[in-house]
């Protein structure tokens, strides 16, 4: 009877303990989409931030996503020049993990302001617009991840070297450090392994500076882009993406990255871009991501993490440029495991 006694308690216990952690888990569910005391509820978590520019201020338009205190991510898409929009897939992996998150279209995409004025079309400012930003969220070191997926791991790394002391957390996603080393790669290494009769036709359009030819983008497109930027046949993309692409900024978008993915050609203002020696300097925790078949160079993102004293690698087997679609479990396990096990760490030396 002793025996049986104890059993019981010790269930008790158990049951007593699985309530108790049940109850937490619903708790956080409900306070990550609690909006009831936010300034934001009205428009559902869309906030429009004025932004101080050298042409004059404009809007750029954010949206958060759920509530945590100690996690909170800005999401910085590409381009330059694309939208907001191809990160939507992100709806279904961050708010299971309680990550609360912000879209953003950078001033010139989509549903900010777009002046048109090339002046403004440049790192340096593009670097004080995310401050501005971040200052406007309430963001700061003790939750403040900041997330840059191709051009925007340029300017996540511009961002880290000049405000780092505000981070808690970067990720590069797809991005190398080094735009020379890219246009190398593409070159190289992904250029031969086209059909030697399209390369060819690339490359003759290229001589001739012919990059508006819609020959020039068809081939890209058909030939390229399934293989190295989004591994599925184009009548299979994902709609976030096409909606993204549709919305490109062409303008900015060749100004500053050049009329392309295949490599950077023509006068760019991001041509000489590298800050490969620079990277010793970012101290705060760091996640470099990379696909296997992307059209960055996954070894150069690999080495990026050794150069950076607190980074560590992700690697997506079987991805591509845009990897949290076409590697989706390897991105976004590896990507909620970077988060929070920064967020442990700290509150585990705040204790």
């Amino acid at each position: 009877m002793k025996h049986i006694a104890i059993a019981i308690v010790l269930a008790l216990i158990l049951i007593g303990c699985t309530t108790k952690i049940e109850k937490e888990v619903i708790q956080k569910s409900s306070d990550y989409f609690n909006y009831t005391d936010s300034a934001d509820r009205m428009s559902g978590g869309v906030k429009l931030i004025p932004i101080q520019t050298p042409a004059g201020e404009f809007n750029v338009w954010t949206k958060r996503v759920g509530n945590n205190p100690t996690m909170k991510v800005l999401l910085l898409h590409g381009g330059p020049g694309a939208t907001h929009e191809y990160f939507e897939c992100f709806d279904a992996y961050f708010p299971k993990a309680n990550i609360e998150y912000y879209y953003y279209d950078q001033l010139e995409s989509a549903y900010s302001d777009q002046p048109s004025d090339s002046i403004l079309w440049n790192l340096d400012r593009y670097v004080e617009e995310v401050e501005q930003v971040r200052i406007a969220l309430g963001l700061d070191k003790d939750n403040f991840y900041l997330l840059g997926h191709s051009w925007g791991g340029i300017l996540g790394i511009e961002y880290a070297l000049k405000y780092q002391d505000n981070l808690k957390g970067l990720i590069i996603a797809n991005m190398m450090s080094s735009i020379p080393a890219y246009v190398d790669y593409a070159n190289d290494v992904l250029g031969p392994k086209l059909d030697p009769e399209v390369l060819a036709e690339i490359r003759a359009l290229e001589a001739n500076e012919d990059y508006a030819n819609p020959r020039y983008s068809e081939l890209i497109y058909t030939h390229y882009y399934p293989k190295h930027v989004l591994r599925m046949p184009l009548e299979q993309w994902p709609d976030p993406v096409n909606r993204a692409f549709a919305k490109l900024n062409m303008d900015m978008y060749v100004t500053m990255q050049g009329p392309s993915e295949f490599g950077i050609v023509g006068d760019a203002k991001l041509k000489n871009w590298d800050r490969s020696q620079d990277l010793g300097k970012i101290k705060v925790p760091t996640l470099t991501i990379g696909g296997a078949y992307d059209t960055m160079d996954p070894k150069h993102m690999e080495w990026m993490a050794t150069q950076m004293p607190d980074a560590s690698y992700l690697h997506c087997p079987n991805g591509s440029h845009m990897d949290m679609y076409d590697d989706q479990e390897a991105f976004f396990d590896g990507l909620i495991k970077f988060v929070k096990d920064v967020d442990q760490r700290t509150n585990d030396s705040n204790e």
